[in-house]
């Protein structure tokens, strides 16, 4: 499958954009124009400074791969459980304090790479993920507890945790 790595290349024929790799070109918020790719299946946005997706990130029906990882995204939009076809979702090394409970409409999802954010509240919402094989959470201070509840949540995936600190705060 071609990877188009420039938006303007990408742009002149967007039929035919399945894969779009657009890391590490600066961008300081989503570029509206991945919207006009009807058929795309693969984004990856690494390494940019995107703060925030757009509502209208639920156009992108197709989308089964997604990497938004370092970038700084502060927030989900309740959008993202619309990517229903989605199986991969990599947001780590950002700034995430949560995970909307519409994640769970993402039932598709195999692979969930939130490592390195400051999540503190994980919704219950997730127990829903029945295909997800791998859930990442190294580099989140998850207490003990919390950390089982996560498992339980979702039994059949492996999760990755750092241990908890214990430290004298």
């Amino acid at each position: 499958m071609h990877a188009f790595t420039s938006l303007e290349e990408a742009l002149k024929n967007p039929e035919k954009v399945i894969k779009l790799e657009l890391r590490r070109k600066k961008f300081r918020s989503f570029p509206m124009d991945i919207l006009k790719f009807p058929n795309l299946q693969y984004l990856d946005l690494t390494k940019n400074n995107i703060k925030e997706l757009p509502a209208e990130i639920s156009q992108l029906k197709d989308l089964q791969y997604f990497s938004i990882s370092k970038n700084g995204l502060e927030e989900f939009p309740p959008q993202i459980g619309d990517l229903s076809n989605l199986f991969y979702l990599n947001a780590n090394q950002n700034e995430l304090t949560s995970i909307p409970p519409v994640i769970g409409k993402l039932t598709k999802l195999k692979n969930l790479d939130l490592w390195s954010n400051n999540i503190e509240n994980f919704p219950e919402e997730l127990k829903y993920l029945k295909s997800l094989l791998v859930l990442d959470l190294r580099v989140i201070l998850i207490p003990d507890a919390q950390q089982s509840a996560i498992q339980a949540m979702v039994p059949h995936a492996k999760v990755y945790f750092s241990p908890y600190c214990k430290c004298q705060q």
